[in-house]
């Protein structure tokens, strides 16, 4: 139960990052909302289910992870 409950509390932070960083790019909250917390087995493990999103999005989130790199 102990590794469900860290994988939940890993996988809402992670969410509630990427929620952060999609509004800093200006992306408006129907672009995010799907964004869900999710341990999808009894190991624990954290996932973040990030739902469908259109091309502009996906092509405008790309960008953002390639100038991160640069830093």
């Amino acid at each position: 139960m102990t590794a469900t409950r860290d994988g939940h509390k890993a996988a809402a932070e992670a969410a509630e990052a990427l929620r952060g960083a999609f509004a800093d790019l200006g992306l408006p909250e129907r672009v995010w909302a799907n964004l869900r917390p999710l341990v999808a087995d009894d190991s624990g493990n954290p996932y973040v289910y990030l739902g469908l999103v259109r091309a502009e999005v996906a092509q405008r989130l790309a960008e953002a992870v390639r100038a991160g790199r640069g830093r």
